[in-house]
């Protein structure tokens, strides 16, 4: 049910006790602490970057999650190669444990968006990690003719497109760190 104008925001867990959050501008605009001892809100197009970037890389997680599964057809459509999914009819271990781990590495760069954007709690090094996330992102992206031969198996789709993932994913987390950085 969306709220009406003025209605409070229900509390949403982390919030500090005490803190007015009875606005969606007011969680939008969320103070930060800045270098200086001022509280300064953190940009909105900051913000939007960080939850979009969260949340994308949040569904890119699940999906690979979904692979796992799914099992072979998934990791044929996306373009994960006939040699994995060859293994994954076969029963083999490697193909579930390098999605696994790769899962979980995107579920963690998502807590880290979301931490940034303050839907959840603040956790540690959160301004070094957009930042290599960012590089991560950009340079897979951009690197993709070099990994390519590494990869035969791995068609072209696979590489066009989650190449362009990759850019866009880079691109939201480096607006949400130079955001973040800025109002530190």
């Amino acid at each position: 049910m969306p709220l009406e104008p003025g209605e409070a925001i229900p509390r949403i867990r982390g919030d500090a006790p005490g803190k007015d959050f009875n606005s969606l501008h007011a969680f939008a605009a969320r103070p930060s602490t800045h270098a200086s001892g001022l509280a300064k809100p953190m940009h909105n197009a900051g913000l939007a970057a960080l939850l979009a970037a969260g949340t994308l890389t949040t569904i890119a997680a699940l999906a690979h999650l979904a692979c796992i599964r799914l099992g072979a057809p998934a990791y044929r459509f996306m373009g994960a190669g006939e040699r994995m999914a060859r293994a994954v009819e076969a029963g083999k271990l490697q193909p579930t444990l390098i999605t696994l781990a790769i899962a979980g590495v995107l579920l963690v760069w998502a807590l880290y968006a979301f931490s940034a954007a303050r839907v959840i709690g603040e956790l540690p090094g959160t301004g070094f990690v957009l930042v290599a996330v960012c590089v991560t992102f950009l340079l897979r992206a951009l690197a993709f003719p070099l990994l390519k031969p590494a990869f035969p198996e791995n068609s072209t789709t696979f590489w066009l497109v989650s190449s362009s993932i990759c850019l866009v994913l880079g691109v939201l987390y480096a607006i949400g760190a130079i955001s973040l950085w800025a109002n530190r």
